[in-house]
């Protein structure tokens, strides 16, 4: 099994007028049916509110993003699955529920598992 990341930053959700209730309900029901096929591990969105920082291995706190990451936002759902091809076909259930492309990404083997 494979892990994987689907993500979407915050900008590329465009929600039409009058549809926030359907767009919830569908992503809701994307998730539901990820936990009932045994592939969610985790998911939700970046809390935009509270302020990003980084911490050195000596413990220094500073704030801000790196300026490679510092648009990171939006959601994020990780799955664990046995192909490439099923992590495709769940990233554009997300995409279609939540009316915006998916950027999958694979993690590497964790070697403690």
């Amino acid at each position: 099994m494979t892990t994987y990341l689907i993500s979407f930053p915050a900008a590329a959700m465009v929600i039409p007028e009058g549809e926030l209730d359907t767009v919830v309900e569908e992503s809701h029901a994307v998730i539901r049916e990820m936990k009932e096929a045994g592939v969610y591990v985790f998911g939700g969105g970046l809390d935009t509110g509270v302020p990003v920082v980084r911490v050195t291995a000596d413990g220094i706190v500073t704030p801000g993003a790196y300026s490679q990451t510092a648009e990171f936002d939006g959601g994020l759902t990780v799955i664990r699955v046995g192909s490439r091809a099923e992590a495709e076909r769940w990233a554009a259930k997300v995409a279609a529920s939540c009316r915006c492309a998916q950027e999958l990404r694979e993690f590497g083997d964790d070697p403690e598992s």
